[in-house]
């Protein structure tokens, strides 16, 4: 069967996604493949491949995986990352998002091999929508289990903790999960710091709550295209 045309939206969708998974990489907040991004496309998923590394993926290399349907079929020759269940599950799960970023990075997963819930030690944990940024419990990767525990920590809340593993954020678009994941990075540096020199001081419920009011409008936005006079 001859698999359909990628359309010119779709394949700049896909480079999308490999450009943010060399830029992870460069940038310090992946290692390896041992990340994933998926992104929602319609009724489908599309998928980083695994165990392909980053800088030889193509934007045709994206695995597609039905939302609906059989559960964990997909398209194409390469298979899906090992990490494909709590992908799809968080999409199926959560119709509001519209990309998940899966990342091991070194203060996320230090905390996590600590079983630490993130508090919260700075305001911007409000990203996360509320005062915690919580971890999971340990499951094996690519379990049922493992995405069970992860939606149960994503309840009320856009990133976590994977215990003894990762962190995974979540947004609307691409954009807004890769710049959740680097603040969460950001303040799991910060907290391991802060853990460092002393008690951290933290912040109450009433005050994030007030602080998740004012981020409705934050985040990444478009660059305003001027008026053509």
């Amino acid at each position: 069967m001859t698999a359909p045309k990628i359309t010119k939206e779709e394949l700049a969708r896909r480079q999308a996604v490999v450009e943010a998974c060399r830029w992870m990489n460069a940038s310090g907040l992946n290692q390896g493949t041992s990340g994933n991004i998926s992104i929602r496309d319609g009724e489908r998923m599309l998928i980083t491949p695994s165990g392909l590394p980053y800088d030889r993926m193509k934007a045709e290399d994206l695995v597609p995986m039905p939302l609906e349907g059989e559960y964990g079929a997909y398209e194409g020759e390469l298979t899906p990352s090992s990490e494909w269940r709590f992908h799809l599950d968080i999409l199926c799960a959560k119709p509001e998002v519209g990309a998940v970023v899966h990342t091991h990075s070194t203060y996320a997963t230090t905390l996590a091999i600590a079983g630490r819930e993130i508090p919260a030690c700075h305001y911007m944990i409000a990203a996360a929508g509320g005062p915690t940024i919580r971890c999971a419990p340990y499951a094996t990767y690519g379990t049922a289990e493992l995405s069970a525990n992860a939606l149960a920590a994503l309840e009320g809340r856009t990133c976590c903790l994977l215990a003894n593993h990762g962190m995974i954020a979540i947004g609307p678009t691409l954009d807004k999960a890769m710049w959740l994941a680097v603040e969460l990075e950001t303040i799991a540096r910060q907290y391991y710091l802060s853990l460092a020199i002393g008690q951290p001081n933290l912040l109450s419920d009433a005050e994030i709550g007030h602080v998740i009011e004012k981020f409705k409008s934050y985040g990444p936005r478009p660059r305003p295209e001027k008026a053509i006079a």
